[in-house]
């Protein structure tokens, strides 16, 4: 069984997946739905992350502010500002099934550019090996 580092370690390899393809798709003329989809799915995923490291189980869910919220209550000093979460919130799932939503490149650079600052807050708060 593998311990809460290497799960943890596990989920931020698959965050930076994430915005590894969010970056490349971005890079091109698209689609840029996808981009905004990878961006919401790593900023999960380092959410999560940080969860596993506390030894918390990882609920199943895309609700950015409810796994914001468990990882404020574990750290005594957490800055991942609830108004950027809520921005990518609309990325989870919905993203996927409205077939009116197709972002400019420049929305979608701003939700990586959101991924970036949260990726940046949980990293400055966790302390692997």
């Amino acid at each position: 069984m593998k311990d809460r580092n290497d799960l943890a370690l596990g989920w931020f390899r698959k965050a930076d997946s994430d915005l590894t393809a969010a970056e490349v798709i971005l890079g091109t003329s698209g689609p840029y739905d996808t981009v905004c989809f990878h961006a919401h799915q790593a900023a999960e995923k380092y959410l999560k992350g940080f969860l596993s490291l506390q030894g918390i189980a990882i609920p199943r869910s895309h609700d950015l502010l409810e796994l914001n919220r468990l990882c404020g209550s574990l750290a005594s000093v957490w800055v991942v500002d609830k108004q950027l979460l809520a921005e990518l919130m609309p990325f989870a799932v919905e993203v996927r099934y409205d077939l009116d939503f197709f972002p400019e490149q420049s929305e979608a650079a701003s939700a990586l550019a959101i991924t970036k600052q949260i990726r940046d807050a949980v990293l400055r708060v966790i302390d692997l090996p």
